[in-house]
């Protein structure tokens, strides 16, 4: 038997198989998907790879066919399914298939279990009491304590309660095994975060018509075999988690098991309370913040069948499921799906991809869809459920538009507007709560030389750093969001040795600064990504903010995805315009979505909210359609333009980007890959490019891209095997990646 092994090394030049015989003493235990140990290359280097596929013909001489050394027992093999996903990733995206294993693998190696001791009577009760009456009658003291707490117990105690409650160690319980009184029982004891979010004040709702009409329907088609994709397109506040609760236990009753994808981490305790609510024990959680043991341990259950359901950010769409019936893609819009690094997947495709091997539905959720599955509801690909009510007696929140022209106009050079001051006051006095939000972190945007005009930029990259105060309320460290380079403040300006040096801009620290003088008397919480470091910084932040701790709650955006406060009635958008004219295609639906989100996070309670929305430009059709809560409105004009500029969904798109040591080489690179596809398409494409990325230079390393616009998937799908060919006869140590919208 030989194995077509994948080397584990990311260098492209070696994405591909290499042929090892199987030795007749491993046959037993390799397949598809198990690490093995091999030896590579001419000196044998010891290598560690994948088995991808098995056959009983050899590709060349087998003299010159070398032997797998053994099965990794230390990591974790690849199940079937989702070898069939690494494929996909790597044809689909342009990955090396190294990329797209590791990225199936949300763990790679097997950790050391937890183990719970248990210690039992080897006697009767009577028979431990008499033997207590003796050990106390001889003063064997440590002998004693621990019958006497096992009697305490009810007769059985851990070995951890012996040590930590009655002070008994290893030796005394030795002794009392050897005695023959007591034995030691081991169990496996999983290390589960999902226990440390259960609340138990969370009570089941009653379905409302339109919600009930839902759930009945897909538990009919579910039960006649039917597998399909869904779009849940609710408002704000609809009730779309209760809808989620019942279909998954439509899909449970069958025997079946579901991945639930949420999008900010910060989602997660919310989410997995609700869902432990529901369904007890059964309910796993898989996500960054998790210790290795932890992320092991999730996945071991999942792999044993021992729970139900795993929730996480995408990454969970990897859980290793044998039973798949469901994914749910809460907040499906959210670019989060989106994998910023190789392979740079999107987690809609993927999940759909694999409903279709484990012949599963999927249920793409959200109160503002994607413009991509918001065609595909109205052309039918998917079949579109719609909440239009509240749920309760909750109303739409009124929205408050703010030209902030007019502001400036009026002699107000504060951040916070006329109108959103005075709503803050009216909550204060009435001890409801606020939520402020703006899409950046730190204490203001840049530094910058008021003498000669000098941005203090980081040398690794080419974006200016940005502005961080310490405990003490000092400006006094400079960071690059991009590759981490820290700096302290200079006092002077490098370029020109000027003492007026400052930040500038707006960030999240410099607005709950600005806030406290506002509101001198106000509990203020921040939460951006610099105060919810830790393990757990979202759910100590949310839980002191729907506790009541703070008055205001300021954060970025991941204030406003999902979040359930009752007491919030004012929502504030302190710069709508920043996300609105990004370099990308989708910006205006990225800021529509964002606001209406926020928007959607006043007023859930018996009270009624209000949302701020300042900007620079009210007329913007973006803005217009928030401000009179009419989602058509947006898509009608949004759908207009991405028909007039050939983009997706009218279109397909390819974006091809490398990273390359110099910018020369980097654009010499791609021009000869548009050289190639125009000399292979001509007409029936369009390019444009080669360009500079946003940011040129990430790391040391400059990048650059080419976008190539098609009008079918048959013909991307023609150009993207055309990339392929092409990147595996380029001998060229330039990084190149590409991502399909």
């Amino acid at each position: 038997m030989y194995a077509d092994v994948i080397v584990d090394i990311r260098v492209e030049a070696l994405d591909r198989t290499y042929q090892y015989r199987v030795p007749k003493e491993l046959e037993p235990e390799i397949s598809a998907g198990t690490p093995v140990r091999i030896p590579f290359g001419r000196g044998n280097r010891l290598m560690h790879g994948f088995v991808i596929g098995l056959t009983e013909t050899p590709a060349f001489e087998v003299s010159r066919i070398k032997d797998i050394l053994g099965v990794e027992k230390k990591h974790i093999s690849v199940e079937g399914q989702l070898l069939q996903i690494a494929v996909f990733l790597r044809e689909q995206y342009g990955c090396t298939m190294n990329e797209a294993l590791k990225t199936v693998l949300p763990v790679r190696k097997k950790i050391k279990s937890v183990e719970e001791h248990w210690l039992n009577f080897a006697v009767t009760d009577q028979e431990a009491a008499d033997i207590l009456h003796e050990y106390e009658r001889k003063h064997y003291k440590a002998k004693a304590r621990l019958l006497n707490g096992m009697l305490a117990e009810g007769g059985v105690l851990t070995k951890r309660m012996a040590d930590v409650k009655y002070g008994v160690k290893k030796p005394v319980i030795d002794s009392l095994v050897k005695d023959g009184i007591i034995t030691v029982t081991r169990e496996r004891k999983y290390r589960n975060p999902a226990e440390e979010m259960e609340q138990k004040n969370i009570t089941a709702h009653t379905l409302n018509e339109e919600q009930q009409t839902i759930v009945t329907d897909f538990a009919r088609e579910y039960g006649a075999g039917v597998r399909r994709n869904y779009l849940l397109y609710g408002i704000t506040g609809s009730g779309k988690t209760e809808v989620y609760i019942h279909l998954l236990k439509t899909v449970i009753a069958a025997g079946r098991q579901a991945i639930v994808l949420i999008p900010e981490i910060s989602l997660t305790f919310q989410t997995v309370s609700r869902f432990r609510a529901a369904f007890g024990e059964r309910v796993a959680v898989m996500h960054s913040r998790l210790s290795e043991g932890e992320r092991y341990d999730q996945y071991e259950r999942a792999k044993n069948g021992e729970v139900d359901i795993m929730v996480g950010p995408r990454s969970a769409l990897f859980t290793p499921f044998e039973k798949l019936g469901i994914i749910i893609m809460d907040e499906e819009h959210e670019t989060s799906y989106i994998s910023e690094g190789a392979p740079r997947y999107h987690s809609d495709e993927v999940a759909k991809y694999r409903a279709g091997l484990a012949g599963a539905s999927v249920v793409f959720g959200s109160a503002t869809p994607s413009v991509k599955s918001y065609l595909a509801a109205k052309d039918g690909r998917y079949k579109q459920y719609r909440l239009t009510k509240r749920t309760g007696d909750a109303g739409l929140p009124a929205i408050h538009t703010v030209d902030l022209r007019e502001e400036m106009r009026a002699k107000n050079r504060s951040v916070f507007s006329r109108i959103l001051q005075e709503k803050m006051e009216e909550r204060l006095r009435k001890g409801e709560q606020s939520m402020l939000f703006i899409n950046r972190r730190g204490y203001a945007g840049f530094v910058s030389c008021r003498n000669c005009g000098n941005v203090l930029q980081c040398p690794h990259c080419d974006v200016s750093m940005t502005a961080h105060k310490n405990h003490t309320g000092d400006v006094d460290t400079l960071l690059c969001h991009y590759c981490g380079h820290a700096a302290r403040m200079p006092e002077r300006c490098p370029s020109c040795g000027s003492p007026y040096i400052a930040a500038f801009g707006l960030g999240t620290q410099k607005v709950e600064e600005m806030l406290g003088r506002r509101f001198p008397t106000a509990r203020i919480l921040r939460m951006d990504a610099d105060t919810t470091a830790g393990k757990h910084g979202h759910e100590h932040i949310l839980s002191e903010f729907r506790a009541g701790h703070a008055d205001i709650l300021i954060g970025t955006q991941m204030i406003v995805k999902g979040h359930d406060f009752p007491n919030v009635t004012l929502v504030a958008a302190l710069a709508a315009d920043m996300s609105m004219f990004d370099n990308d295609f989708r910006s205006s639906e990225r800021t529509f979505q964002l606001l209406m989100q926020a928007s959607g996070r006043a007023g859930r309670g018996e009270k009624s909210g209000e949302v701020v929305i300042q900007t620079y430009q009210p007329e913007h059709y973006v803005i217009a359609s928030v401000a009179a809560q009419d989602a058509e409105l947006f898509y009608d004009n949004e759908l207009a333009y991405r028909r007039m500029m050939e983009y997706p969904p009218y279109g397909e798109m390819i974006a091809v980007s490398v990273s390359a040591g110099t910018p020369e080489a980097g654009e010499a690179f791609l021009a000869r890959l548009a050289r190639r596809l125009q000399h292979s398409f001509g007409g029936q494409i369009k390019q444009i490019g080669p360009a500079p990325a946003a940011v040129k230079r990430v790391k040391d390393r400059f990048r650059l891209g080419l976008y190539v616009k098609a009008q079918t998937g048959q013909l991307m799908e023609q150009v993207r095997s055309e990339i392929e060919a092409w990147k595996s006869e380029e001998d060229d140590s330039n990084y190149m990646q590409y991502e399909v919208f």
